[in-house]
């Protein structure tokens, strides 16, 4: 069973969006990069509040067992 976990390596910043990736079988890249074009099609601060709730809600891949 995957789990969406917060991932140590390949992570820029918290990991989020390396753990996202890793759960749907994506590129880190392109995720950041969809990331990153959302940002700026939609506007800094719903894509920016959303990323810093997921630092919160996913564990960290070393506190999942």
């Amino acid at each position: 069973m995957k789990k969406l976990v917060r991932l140590r390596h390949d992570r820029m910043i918290a990991g989020v969006l390396s753990g996202l990736a890793a759960y749907m079988n994506m590129d880190a890249t392109v995720v950041r990069l969809l990331f990153v074009a959302l940002l700026l099609i939609t506007g800094i601060m719903p894509f920016a509040l959303l990323y810093a709730l997921a630092v919160f809600i996913i564990p960290s891949e070393e506190n999942v067992i």
